[in-house]
């Protein structure tokens, strides 16, 4: 049976990484966080002070680029690939709220872009792949067999995320998780380079009043559909 790539774009905190780990594991497939990438590279730019409130070095970024190297190494115990920054396990330190509110700024960066999506479509290159992210049905793998766009209203996401941040100990509120949904929004959709669209091609889903399980029998008649017609 041929191998399908799987691009899953939409909105932060829509659940894409949930779903796509899950379809991806009931399937055997790869799966890869893209968000996490450009959060790993928000990440070095955050601990080499490039990136602060009211400030952005953006040559002295793209400059280090070339320094930065991004990898996924399974977890047995999670279930799961962790990312690591230059082999050292980042994957609780790029979930924070302080990460979230500069990575779309740093992901508005071209070379940044660029560097990524290179690494994106190596991985990906032989099938058998779920991506999620913000560009890969458009610009990552514009030809893969099944795009899915995930979407959900401003404020169940930032509830979604909150709960998320509590549950992590984060000392956050409701209402900056929700000012850094809405102003993510705004920078992903307008930003020059590969901004959030909608690939025409693709089916969109969305999950505000969706269970987990709901949201995976969903898209898993979806997958299962696509699969018949590639074979």
């Amino acid at each position: 049976m041929k191998n399908i790539t799987i691009a899953i774009d939409g909105f932060s905190s829509t659940g894409k990484s949930t779903v796509a780990k899950q379809i991806a594991k009931h399937l055997g497939y790869v799966y890869v966080d893209s968000g996490a990438m450009y959060r790993a590279v928000t990440f070095y730019a955050m601990q080499n002070g490039f990136i602060q409130e009211n400030y952005f070095n953006v040559d002295g970024l793209i400059a280090n680029l070339k320094n930065i190297t991004i990898s996924f190494k399974f977890n047995n115990e999670l279930g799961f690939a962790e990312v690591y920054l230059n082999d050292i396990n980042v994957e609780n330190e790029i979930r924070t709220l302080e990460v979230s509110n500069f990575v779309s700024k740093v992901a508005e960066i071209s070379e940044v872009r660029q560097k990524l999506v290179e690494q994106q479509q190596h991985m990906g290159k032989s099938g058998g792949v779920v991506m999620d992210g913000r560009d890969i049905g458009t610009v990552v793998f514009k030809d893969a067999e099944l795009k899915l766009f995930m979407t959900a209203s401003a404020e169940t996401r930032a509830k979604r995320r909150y709960s998320e941040l509590l549950e992590r100990g984060d000392n956050v509120n409701y209402e900056a998780v929700l000012k850094n949904v809405v102003e993510r929004d705004y920078i992903d959709s307008n930003r020059k380079d590969s901004p959030l669209v909608k690939a025409e091609d693709a089916i969109e889903i969305d999950n505000s009043y969706l269970s987990l399980q709901e949201q995976f029998d969903k898209i898993l008649e979806l997958v299962n559909i696509t699969l018949e017609n590639v074979n």
